[in-house]
């Protein structure tokens, strides 16, 4: 029996059940062409009548953007295929990002505090037999999400939203006027579907056709009490040298009922890749040397487990009118993040403002609502960190060559200082601090990696790079947009010529990393 069977067989709810059960999704992604779903249809007839402006479906992260479209006066209906509810383990994100909760009007200061379940510092950045960082002020706080989705919740169904839980999406059909929609036993009219449903949602799958994820982040980890007191964690921690054609990374942060603990890595979706069972054998082995600890101490609470899939033709376009996907739906994540919480946060804004103006100006179009999922040169560039952190399946490889490559890109970070290496901590790509961090990168520590990068994604690579700078001139044009008298001419536009406007902008600022200061 292996260490995963012997301890998570003793665990409540079928714990090894439900990893074997992820398991065997992440194996048919490894080892089969998935059917594509026929979850949207069209039909060239019209609606006579519309029940709502906005229907979402997935209530986990939509209950954060339905209350806020409700509020700002749209008519929302929010479909949830289970009970709406937050699980029990944090999110982690950086104080200063919540602060879009508060901007929106979504919770009041007394309520985001005791949203804050956790807060620690500091971070370390540490890997094997190379650099230790620390850092402050970086996904640091951790957000308890049974009492943040049931506040959303309770200001949604207030403010006039309509919840229907335990009704899972079937189908729709997209007319020119409206969606009509199947979920559980019943169905209604909306002017825009948002779909919310994550990486395996139907309408999401149906517009892939089948195309495979270029790559896959796999973790699994646990929260466990019996630890020393330890009020630091680790962003991004290794102490071992590759393993299994894989690098192991580590992640650990105080929480509220023990500490958790994460490992996880960066693989591409090839049949002979490890499952997700042997990864938390590997965890399970580890662990005690990495925090220091007997196993026989520890009293887990739970474990966690999943992989996020990662494609490079991102965001996701769709070919429908009518239909936007938003989060881990359309792709629009880092492909060295989990997305999730903290990608939907800070897109919350842009997302609330943009499909407001989008139903003012009925702009409705997948050539209209594309620009609400913009590409962005700060993710595509990003995908040469996930590759240089990954180890083809079928190649010998220098046992440290990745500790050695991450380590002196941080020791140059650091030496750069905050401004350069807390957002690249954050998920977010910059063009001032990747250009003065590329320079001083030791060539000794890059040369081994071109053969398994190669010359088409090394120039696919710079032609994002190249844009990343371009569009951070063109948002420092935005930015200054008032002074050079461009707002008052928008104003002067039609509704949807507005629309255009507004899109463009926020497109150049998040494409350039220009949200996060």
């Amino acid at each position: 029996m292996t260490l995963a069977e012997q301890i998570l067989s003793q665990m409540p709810d079928d714990v090894l059940g439900r990893l074997r059960g992820v398991d065997r999704l992440w194996q048919g992604l490894r080892e089969t062409t998935p059917p594509i779903p026929k979850a949207i249809k069209e039909s060239s007839n019209s609606l006579e009548t519309l029940d709502w402006d906005v229907a979402i479906c997935g209530g986990t992260l939509g209950i954060l953007l339905g209350t806020a479209l409700q509020q700002r006066g749209c008519n929302v209906i929010l479909l949830e295929r289970g009970t709406l509810r937050g699980r029990d383990q944090e999110w982690n994100i950086s104080r200063e990002e919540l602060g879009v909760l508060l901007e929106l009007e979504l919770l009041s200061k007394e309520e985001l505090e005791r949203a804050i379940a956790t807060e620690y510092n500091p971070a370390r950045v540490t890997f094997h037999q190379g650099c230790e960082i620390w850092v402050n002020d970086v996904l640091n706080i951790g957000v308890d999400p049974v009492f943040l989705l049931e506040t959303l919740k309770q200001k949604f169904l207030a403010a006039g939203g309509d919840l229907l839980e335990k009704t899972p999406f079937k189908s729709a059909i997209v007319y020119p006027d409206g969606v009509l929609i199947s979920a559980g036993e019943q169905s209604f009219t909306t002017r825009l579907l948002v779909d919310g449903m994550g990486h395996f949602s139907p309408i999401a799958q149906q517009a892939r056709k089948g195309e495979k994820p270029e790559g896959v982040c796999l973790v699994v980890g646990s929260c466990a009490r019996g630890y020393e007191e330890n009020e630091t964690g680790d962003l991004i921690a290794s102490f071992t040298p590759i393993q299994n054609q894989c690098q192991y990374f580590w992640e650990a942060f105080p929480a509220r009922d023990g500490r958790t603990t994460y490992l996880f890595t960066y693989v591409d979706p090839h049949p002979d890749r490890v499952s997700l069972e042997f990864l938390m054998d590997e965890y399970l082995r580890l662990l005690p040397e990495y925090q220091n600890i007997a196993r026989s101490r520890l009293d887990f609470q739970r474990f966690l487990f999943g992989f996020f899939p990662a494609y490079r033709k991102t965001p996701l376009r769709v070919p429908w009118d009518r239909v936007l996907p938003i989060g881990d739906s359309s792709g629009a994540q880092s492909p060295v993040s989990f997305g999730g919480f903290g990608s939907m946060v800070r897109h919350l804004k842009r997302l609330t403002l943009g499909i407001e103006e989008a139903l003012q100006s009925d702009c409705l179009t997948k050539e209209a609502l594309v620009l609400l999922q913009p590409y962005q040169p700060n993710i595509s560039v990003s995908w040469l960190f996930q590759r240089t952190m990954s180890v083809p399946i079928d190649r010998a490889v220098s046992p440290n060559r990745i500790n050695e490559l991450m380590s002196g890109v941080f020791e140059v970070m650091d030496k750069l200082g905050d401004d350069v290496l807390k957002p690249f901590l954050q998920d977010v790509i910059q063009f001032p601090a990747l250009s003065k961090t590329l320079p001083r990168v030791n060539p000794k520590l890059v040369l081994p990696f071109l053969p398994q990068i190669g010359v088409p994604m090394l120039a696919d690579w710079l032609g994002h790079y190249l844009n990343l700078g371009l569009y951070s001139t063109l948002s420092s044009v935005g930015d200054r947009a008032d002074k050079l008298g461009l707002h008052q001419y928008a104003q002067k536009l039609s509704p949807q010529k507005q629309y255009y406007y507004h899109r463009w902008l926020d497109a150049w600022k998040y494409g350039s990393g220009g949200d996060v200061e």
